[in-house]
């Protein structure tokens, strides 16, 4: 299961860095900028409005070190669709805690902005909107195409 999340996560950092190129460099499609752009909005306005519909609630608030950009960070988390069906958890029988540096880009966008700013201890619920997530690709079997994700992580650790 853990080789499995990590290709998971090898597979979407791939595609967040190709499709940041692609962004960049001018070689989207307008079909393909329309999907993360309003109408007459600019890349930078959409970008805004993808970030206003992360939503972030500290369930606990930890009393701990507060995780930032470059730390490595350990946690658990339980993922489930936005239907509450479970899709994957570190809590399951012989699953470990997940570490991960903070804001390289390693796990989707919504982990990166939204464990930022946690403190050891700590317990968020994070809802994240598929553009932040997985998009329109099929992360996995039991994650359909557009999906809204819900996680709720437990910081454990900072290095």
């Amino acid at each position: 299961m853990k080789k499995s999340i990590n290709i998971i996560i090898f597979i979407v950092l791939g595609i967040a860095v190709i499709g940041i190129g692609m962004w960049f460099s001018g070689n989207v499609s307008n079909e393909t900028k329309n999907t993360v752009t309003t109408q007459g909005a600019t890349a930078k306005e959409a970008q805004s409005k993808i970030m206003e519909n992360l939503k972030i609630e500290d369930v606990v608030v930890g009393t701990g070190a507060e995780a930032k950009n470059g730390d490595t960070i350990t946690v658990n988390y339980t993922g489930t669709l936005d239907d509450g069906t479970k899709f994957d958890s570190s809590l399951n029988p012989g699953r470990t805690p997940f570490s991960f540096p903070l804001g390289a880009g390693q796990v989707i966008k919504g982990w990166d902005m939204g464990v930022l700013g946690m403190k050891i201890g700590g317990k968020r619920r994070l809802i994240i909107p598929s553009a932040m997530a997985y998009g329109s690709q099929r992360a996995a079997a039991n994650i359909p195409p557009n999906s809204d994700l819900v996680f709720d992580i437990e910081l454990i650790a900072i290095k």
